[in-house]
């Protein structure tokens, strides 16, 4: 397998398909590197270096029982960029991913990043807070935790149906849920535990205001998981020239739901800079 070493010894998987420019994608919640093979795969034919990998705790990567926390993913892409020599990479991030991939602009500037796409991203801030009261509230994510301690399977079986849009009109294979199913059973509760606590409870507003490069954010107008209103209609405002694509009654999940227009929109993107 295609590994590498982060600086506190916990080692990362990633797949690297295609040469040319390369493109970076950090997956969203529970699940890893695997939900990008459509795009990966689609970009790779088309001439792009596509490259994703499995966060900390998730998929192959090393399961540790600390540093599941937005400074240190962001220090395990900056590793992972510099063992790989990126240059003139565009940075992907997906719901959580959003968040990595924009504190790693924060922490560590946009010297190697050709540009930012922010997909259904936790970005600016995702948690309600006494400045964001239209943010989500504790109690949910609480209600999250609580639910994969008590039955992590059937909590996950259900969570999909928001996830995908079920019960919104929108509609996904079983192989679909099976396989979304089997990918976040695959990494450790605790690191599925703590990630919760991270996009709940931090901040990216500095770091999104530190975003210095071409950024296109896309949003399902019916987000159940990351509401576009508190979160991706913001980062749009707040980022100079953002390029805003709202998909209309597209769920969280989008990238199953929409496949074709996203990897549209992500070509068209990629090759307007």
């Amino acid at each position: 397998m295609s590994t590498i070493k982060t600086q506190d010894g916990t080692q990362l998987y990633y797949k690297d398909w295609g040469s040319g420019k390369p493109v970076l994608f950090s997956h969203g919640w529970p699940l890893d590197a695997d939900m990008w093979d459509n795009q990966l795969n689609f970009l790779a034919e088309r001439g792009w270096r596509a490259i994703a990998f499995d966060r900390r705790g998730f998929g192959r990567s090393d399961q540790p029982w600390v540093g599941h926390d937005y400074d240190t993913f962001a220090s395990d892409i900056n590793d992972l960029i510099t063992a790989l020599d990126l240059q003139d990479v565009t940075l992907v991030g997906f719901s959580m991913g959003g968040g990595d991939v924009t504190r790693y602009i924060g922490r560590y500037g946009s010297d190697r990043v050709a540009g930012l796409v922010l997909l259904g991203a936790v970005t600016p801030i995702f948690g309600k807070t006494d400045d964001h009261p239209q943010g989500v509230e504790h109690s949910v994510f609480a209600g999250i935790q609580s639910g994969l301690l008590a039955d992590r399977p059937q909590f996950l079986h259900d969570f999909w149906t928001p996830f995908y849009g079920l019960n919104a009109g929108q509609t996904v294979s079983e192989g679909i849920l099976t396989q979304s199913s089997s990918i976040a059973l695959l990494a450790s509760l605790k690191g599925t535990l703590d990630c919760v606590t991270a996009f709940a409870e931090t901040d990216f507003r500095p770091d999104v205001a530190k975003v210095d490069v071409p950024t296109l954010v896309i949003h399902g107008s019916n987000d159940q998981i990351v509401p576009f209103e508190a979160t991706g209609k913001l980062s749009a405002e707040m980022i100079a020239g953002a390029e805003l694509k709202i998909y209309d009654n597209a769920p969280h999940g989008f990238a199953v739901t929409h496949q074709d227009q996203l990897n549209n929109d992500l070509l068209a993107f990629l090759e307007s800079h």
